[in-house]
């Protein structure tokens, strides 16, 4: 069967979490919980990840969660890449984002972004975690 690559589109899925503090521990759990709710709730075919960029609040720097993405079963061949979260005042302390581009032969699939612990006060216009469409324009 062949595939027409003219029909893929590149898509983004965001997600977002808390640790609950500044350990390798806590941002494994958060990290490892959040990438499987993504995978979960988005049915994410690995062969289709484009890249991750993961940005985590200026509080958090005992493990990058890229190190801990890397480790998951299949993610050692993605593109994985850290930064610094521009820091804001009233930020989410201990705050963990993820941006996953990716391809898909299926542009209308709904994409489901994830927001755990602290961070689903960042959109709650997205609660719960399943929508259908992305606005235009986002502040976090």
């Amino acid at each position: 069967m062949k595939i027409d690559s003219a029909l893929w589109r590149v898509r983004a899925i965001r997600g977002a979490t808390t640790a609950s503090s500044n350990s390798i521990a806590a941002i494994e759990a958060a990290v490892t919980e959040l990438m499987d709710a993504i995978e979960t709730q988005n049915a994410l075919v690995l062969e289709e990840v484009v890249s991750v960029t993961f940005s985590v609040t200026q509080d958090l720097d005992a493990i990058f969660p890229a190190a801990i993405a890397r480790q998951r079963p299949n993610w050692d061949c993605v593109a994985l890449l850290d930064v610094q979260q521009m820091h804001v005042e009233s930020d989410l302390d201990y705050c963990i984002r993820c941006l996953i581009h990716f391809n898909t032969p299926n542009p209308q699939h709904p994409i489901h972004h994830v927001y755990l612990n602290g961070a689903k006060d960042l959109r709650p216009d997205w609660m719960p975690s399943r929508v259908t469409s992305t606005p235009a324009i986002s502040s976090h």
